[in-house]
């Protein structure tokens, strides 16, 4: 089935109107417009974008919490479904959220229920949104699932933002220093790599004829950089996309040093919180364990959720089956005993989710007044060997007209 927009205009009203039918080709699209007294003036088969397109029309998560806002807060307010989704399609203003959402009417409208709409675009919806609507319409409360998803939604964004947020200041610092660099070694050392040409038997001392050698090679063979860091970045892309890749990568993010253990509080509070939302919305057990486990992003404590969820079918506690793994820090499988036992594994997971979520804060902070000093000393380092390229040579020339002075 294809995805049609179009313009139309009313046979009663006379007014024109846009927006997205799903058909199994055109003319069968035309025929469900006129059977609603619509006449097609324009019809357009939507096209999957690729490459730059779709990275333009990717949906933000911040777009999907105000739908999700707006549509629980609708639903609380005793509007029907039908109308809710509508009123929250044309308060939307990006394009391709807005023909998703309209696909997504459509399928309501010919009785597939909100969360089996929903599912027929993972790239907008995850397994987690389905998994919360599905749970709110089946106990009839998919305003207050609705309101956990945007919650759920915002403290995972927020928690990324911070770790990238740290990154940031590091990279920019990087790029500027490797700019100037660049720079020095390409206009500054070969003006002073010709005054020594000019000068007979004078010799430039080693740091200054290392530089200006990578300089005057990079000058020379700039296309075969290029052509070498595009291959690279492309066979690393690869990598990455592996499985052996993926794997290495993710054991590294909890055991660098510094951010491994924020990586590391990161995925028990996206696990607690996620957890939380899921068990709070009455959703199952085991249908909890498995959503959680695919939405950590890390293929190594997903395994570990896996394991768990193999032994919790087999009749053992959660918090039996999580003690003692290497991928989850002791305080996780704590709280969710005192859960179970209570009754309230809903609430200890929250607990959780805010107490690893301000321990991420915290370590972030902390990171950030390591990061800026020891920046300063790999700034001061670099700025120290251009300096000494450039210097030594002007010394030595200076020294040798001293010492050669009447």
């Amino acid at each position: 089935m294809s995805s049609f927009t179009y313009i139309v205009r009313n046979n009663v009203t006379g007014e024109k109107s846009k927006g997205n039918i799903d058909a199994d080709n055109e003319r069968t699209a035309a025929k469900l417009l006129l059977a609603q007294n619509l006449v097609p003036l324009e019809l357009k088969e939507e096209v999957l974008k690729t490459g730059v397109g779709r990275f333009k029309n990717r949906i933000k998560t911040k777009e999907k919490v105000i739908f999700s806002r707006q549509l629980s807060t609708l639903l609380n307010a005793g509007l029907p479904l039908m109308q809710s989704l509508s009123t929250v399609v044309n308060q939307t203003s990006r394009p391709a959220f807005k023909a998703v959402l309209n696909r997504v009417i459509n399928d309501v409208q010919a009785g597939s229920s909100l969360s089996d709409s929903m599912a027929k675009h993972p790239q907008v919806f995850d397994d987690i949104y389905i998994s919360l609507v599905a749970a709110g319409e089946e106990s009839g409360t998919l305003a207050m699932a609705l309101d956990r998803i945007a919650l759920q939604q915002e403290k995972d964004s927020e928690t990324i933002s911070k770790i990238r947020g740290a990154m940031i200041y590091p990279l920019i610092i990087l790029l500027v220093l490797g700019g100037v660099m660049v720079f020095m070694m390409t206009s500054l050392l070969p003006q002073v790599e010709a005054l020594y040409k000019s000068l007979p038997g004078a010799k430039l001392p080693f740091i200054t004829q290392v530089l200006l050698d990578f300089s005057g090679a990079l000058i020379k063979y700039w296309w075969a950089a290029l052509i070498v860091i595009a291959i690279g970045g492309y066979l690393l892309r690869q990598w990455t996309k592996s499985v052996g890749g993926i794997s290495t990568l993710d054991r590294l993010k909890m055991k660098m040093p510094l951010l491994g253990p924020i990586f590391m509080k990161m995925y028990m509070a996206r696990f607690a919180r996620t957890s939380a939302t899921l068990a709070a919305s009455g959703v199952p057990m085991i249908e909890m364990l498995i959503t959680s486990g695919n939405a950590i992003g890390n293929v190594h404590v997903k395994a570990s959720i896996m394991k768990a969820t193999e032994q919790v079918k087999g009749g053992k506690a959660l918090s039996d089956s999580l003690k003692g793994d290497p991928h989850f820090l002791d305080l996780v499988p704590d709280m969710i005993h005192i859960g179970e036992q209570s009754g309230e594994l809903d609430t200890m997971l929250a607990k959780v989710a805010d107490y690893f979520e301000k321990e991420v804060e915290t370590q972030i902070k902390s990171i950030n007044t390591v990061i800026e000093p020891l920046m300063m000393v790999i700034v001061g380092g670099l700025a120290l060997i251009i300096v000494a390229a450039v210097l030594l040579p002007i010394y030595g020339l200076a020294g040798k007209n001293i010492g050669g002075a009447p």
